[in-house]
Order: C-alpha cells, then structure tokens, then sequence
C-alpha cells in the first residue's frame, strides 16, 4: 500500500459516502491516493475530523455510513474539511419500511450459554451486585437519606459485611408539586424500578409526609415487595418526630437487613439472566466506528444467549430510527417507535428549539457535525438483531432481546431510566472520556480511541482503539467486551466503582411544568 494511499489516513466506511473520517491529522496539501483518483487536502484535517472525497454542490444530501448526515450548506471542494461551517440538516424523508430488515437470531444451545456469578433473588431474577438502597420519596427527604449513608460509609461496615457492596442513598430533585399523569407517573416508575430492582438485596424508602409522591401510596403499589428476600421500611419524617428521629429508625432498620444481605451468595447463572443498558456519552467521530458496534457485537452475543440488551437515548437516534424501524419485530413495535420519534418532534416544536441542539460543543469538537451523523453512530450499539420491544421511561424490561428504551440523550438521566427498568449490567462508550458510573448497575467505561484511554487508564476500563489500529477486528473486539461483561457481573470492580462514582448520578426525568 503506498504511503500516501487514503487508508493511511482516513477511513472511508461505505463505497458511496462523500466523506471519509481522518485516522490522524491531515496536513493542507497532503496528496492522497483513491479509488476514484488523487485528493489533495485543501487545509489541516484533525483526528475524527470529516474530508470531502468528491465535490459537493451546495442543498445537496452528504453521505456517511452510506446514510444521510446532513446537507451542504456551500459548494465543498473534494479534499475540504467538512463541518459546521458547511455541513447543516434539514428534513428529509426516511424510509419506514417495517420489519423489513428483521434477521431470525442463531440462538445458542442451552449446553453453549455461558455463565457467570450472580445473586439470585426469589422472584427469579439475578444481581450482579448486592446493595441495601435508601430511596427519598421527594428532595425534602434527601439530606435524611444521605445521614442515614453516612452513618455506615465507613470500613467497619465494609468488613463487617463484605458480601454487601454498600448502603448507597438514591435521591432527586423532584416529587412535590408533580403533575397528574405521564410527570407523576414516570417518577413512580423510577422509584418502585430502583426499589425493585435486581441488584438491590432490600430497601428503606423514606418521605416528607406533606409531598405529591406519598410514600403510603408508594408502599401499597409496591405491595411490600420481597423480590430479593428483605422486608422494605417506610418512613415519613413529619410522622416519625423529625429528622433524627427518622434518621435512627432508619439506621436501626439497616442494622437489621445487613446480615440478611451478607448472608446472600453468589452462585453460577446463565448469561441469559443479564439485562445490559448501552450507552454513549461524550462522543467522537470514532464511536460510530470502534466502540459503539464493537458494543453492538457484544449485545448480538449476549441475545443469542437469551439475554437482553436495551438502548434509549430518543433524540440520539433522530434520522436514523428508519434503521431500527426496519429491524422491528413487527409492525406494532415498529409504530411505538415512530411514535416517540413524532412526540420528540412535537416537543421541540413547543419549545421553540430543534433537536439538532445536540450534538454538544465537545461532540463537534471530537469531529461530529450533526444529530444525523450522531445518531447513526449511537444505533450502531444495537447491533444487527431485531427489535423486540420499545419501552416507556423506566419501563420494567420483560423481554429478551433488542429493547429501545424512551428516554432524553442527557447521560444520567436516560441511564437512570435503564438501571429503573431493570437492567443489571451496562456499557457505556466515550471518545471525549466521559467519567459515568452508576449505582446499583456496573457500568463498563469503553474508550473509542486509545488516545483518551491512554490519558485516563483510571476511568477507562477496555480500548476499542485497536480496532482502529488494526490489531483486533470488530468481532474480536466484541467478544473482548462480552467476556468483561461476564466478569463485571460476577464481581469484578469497574474503574468506575474503584473510585466510588454512582451515587450523585441517580437523576429522574422530571417532566412537565412545576406548580
């Protein structure tokens, strides 16, 4: 290959795109060999960045993926640098052709599943981690919840009790003044998902008294939930005598459900009792082709085990939800997914934005240019199986299988709505170096490029860099990222929960206005 061949500098992913992204910097002047005939770059081109392979008259659709990312807002020479300055959306009409893509999965023989160790719970579902969860029914009751933490944050209680990862507080800014309906009933979806959830071995949920989201009303649509073993407790502080008061009845009540907690062991489980959550956040242009469908080769291996992996991020999927509408299993969820998609319109609209507000400052700066081009990076994480399900916020998952979950393209919020539906494990993909954890759900932090992995080896738990460096293929690469998956669900600590991250990223979607 001679050393000014395009591949020496840039990847070109689809035979009719009319961009090619740059492996390194690109300096002005750099002649480049392709297969339609030289290309000589008109300026420096950073890493990740966008060059023009051809010219392109100005309205005109650009392709990437060999889907549309935008159009041309000037006439861009071949070999330009191609971003903001020339590159904008507009409407364009999107195929949704239902089901129409959908692939039959090879699943796995029984004898084939691999296993891993996990807490089962009497309902049936595993833990891949063993938390005791103060849960505050409103913002007033938050600081109670965070004294109640604290009085067992401390090395006595963690070698007292080594089988429990920790007594973590789960707190939000919400739960007075809500709305009746869709605001109200999402943030009751949230609590009672946390409450409930897998890796929760028992819980205290613990209120004002005076608030909309009444905690009387929270404990009987919970119906004293003993999913995992451990009796719940209710407080009220205005009913308990106050502050400290609540505070040492929750202590006590604690106390009590630790040794039950500690008692639980992990055993061997079926990789098809694994619920993963993907996310991507802080991206570059090198997502949609290292971590994110090395992510989606993980997700295909853990379905055809029978287990289930869930996207969401709405607004992130926007001008490329006709790729997963194709794939739906049916026409039914092809149309809850159309249906988000108008609901996201409608809002933007509302409020007089678009939804091209996304990407961020840092996303452009890491070289991508539009919510098109974004979003058909992000969807690469969905692998190539169907769609089985689409999921309301903070919806139980109850379906194996490709899931879409609702949910804004804010990291901690649409990661809260996963870990409230039940998700156990995660995956979460970053070029900029995103620092996410989450508590009670482990989350694997995966590097796109080796540069951010290299700069922050204590974040970063796996480089997907390699793929760009050509000393592992996708596929590889996605075993890579199932097996450490396998291990995290078994116990292994991530990068993220050696350095304690995941408390104060538990956020709630609060919807509608505040009165």
């Amino acid at each position: 290959m001679p050393d000014n061949a395009l591949e020496q500098f840039a990847i070109l992913l689809n035979a009719s795109d009319d961009v090619a992204v740059a492996r390194k910097t690109i300096p002005a002047g750099q002649r480049l060999i392709t297969d339609e005939g030289p290309l000589t770059s008109t300026t420096d081109i950073r890493m990740g960045h966008k060059i023009s392979m051809r010219a392109i008259r100005p309205d005109a659709p650009v392709l990437k993926y060999g889907q549309i990312i935008g159009f041309a807002t000037q006439a861009i020479r071949p070999g330009e640098h191609v971003h903001t300055h020339n590159l904008s959306v507009k409407d364009f009409d999107r195929d949704y052709e239902f089901s129409d893509e959908a692939q039959t999965v090879n699943f796995k023989a029984p004898d084939q599943i691999p296993t891993f160790q996990g807490y089962l719970r009497t309902d049936g579902r595993v833990g891949t981690r063993n938390y005791i969860a103060l849960l505050a029914s409103v913002n007033c009751s938050a600081t109670v919840t965070k004294y109640v933490t604290e009085h067992f944050n401390n090395s006595t209680y963690r070698e007292k009790y080594p089988n429990v990862d920790g007594v973590i507080a789960l707190t939000h800014k919400s739960g007075c003044c809500l709305q009746p309906g869709d605001p109200s009933d999402t943030l009751k979806r949230v609590i009672m998902g946390m409450a409930t959830h897998p890796n929760v071995f028992g819980y205290a949920l613990i209120g004002l008294g005076c608030e909309g989201m009444q905690v009387p009303s929270l404990s009987t649509q919970l119906k004293d939930y003993r999913g995992n073993g451990a009796a719940p407790t209710y407080l009220v502080i205005q009913q308990s005598g106050g502050i400290r008061k609540t505070v040492n009845a929750a202590i006590e009540a604690i106390e009590e459900l630790l040794p039950q907690a500690n008692a639980a062991q992990r055993t061997s489980q079926p990789a098809s009792k694994l619920v993963l959550a993907m996310q991507c956040g802080a991206s570059d242009a090198y997502s949609g082709i290292t971590g994110n469908p090395a992510v989606g080769a993980a997700a295909d291996e853990l379905i055809r085990c029978g287990g289930a992996a869930v996207l969401a991020e709405t607004p992130e999927i926007y001008g490329a939800e006709h790729l997963l509408i194709r794939r739906a299993v049916d026409a039914k969820v092809g149309k809850k997914l159309v249906n988000l998609i108008r609901w996201w319109e409608e809002q933007a609209t509302l409020f007089d934005t678009t939804i091209d507000n996304n990407p961020s400052p840092g996303n452009k700066e890491g070289g991508l240019t539009t919510i098109f081009e974004k979003s058909l990076g992000a969807i690469s994480k969905a692998g190539q199986t169907p769609l089985n399900a689409v999921y309301q916020y903070a919806e139980v998952i109850n379906k194996p299988g490709l899931g879409f979950m609702d949910s804004p393209g804010y990291d901690p919020v649409s990661m809260t709505g996963l870990a409230a539906g039940g998700a156990n494990i995660g995956v979460f993909t970053t070029g900029r170096g995103s620092v996410y954890g989450c508590k009670p759900m482990p989350t694997l932090k995966i590097a796109t490029n080796s540069v951010v992995y290299n700069f922050m080896p204590e974040d970063m738990d796996l480089d997907t860099g390699t793929i760009l460096e050509g000393s592992e293929s996708l596929d590889q690469c996605g075993q890579r990222i199932f097996d450490a998956l396998l291990e995290m669900a078994s116990g292994q600590p991530t990068k993220s929960e050696a350095q304690g991250i995941g408390d104060e990223e538990f956020a709630p979607w609060i919807k509608g206005p505040t009165f």
